[in-house]
């Protein structure tokens, strides 16, 4: 489960209210800023994981580590099993912790000239170029 931010996240805890019997997941990996993340990555190094218990009304909460998960804008879920069932279910994802707003800039693409183009400094012909008038005495 992939869940963007539209800002950064100090996430605190995690509550899971999974299904009934076998079908609850009995573990769940995260995964922060990895955006693009891929099944084949999912079974890599989590950044953090937890060994669930059957919970199905939300009064476990799971405590990251806040060192870990203090600037995050995109957090992925893993499930990779439940507790014996062919499908998991999933009721209810719970997240805790602070918002703030994300200050983030845009790439920008800049061209250095190394030499300059004539073509691309337009110059007053009839003065030869030369801009006459007050200026810095040197």
């Amino acid at each position: 489960i992939n869940i963007p931010f539209t800002g950064n996240v100090k996430l605190k805890g995690i509550i899971i209210i999974g299904g009934e019997d076998e079908t609850h997941p009995d573990e769940v990996r995260l995964f922060k800023n990895r955006p693009k993340m891929t099944f084949d990555e999912a079974k890599g190094e989590p950044d953090q994981k937890f060994s669930l218990v059957r919970d199905t009304d939300g009064t476990v909460e799971y405590k990251t580590k806040i060192v870990k998960f203090s600037s995050v804008h995109h957090l992925t879920l893993h499930f990779p099993s439940n507790f014996g069932d062919d499908k998991t279910k999933l009721y209810y994802i719970g997240l805790s912790g602070e918002w703030t707003k994300a200050d983030r800039v845009g790439v920008v693409h800049t061209v250095y000239e190394t030499m300059p183009g004539i073509e691309d400094h337009k110059q007053d012909l009839m003065d030869g170029g030369v801009k006459h008038g007050p200026g810095p005495a040197f």
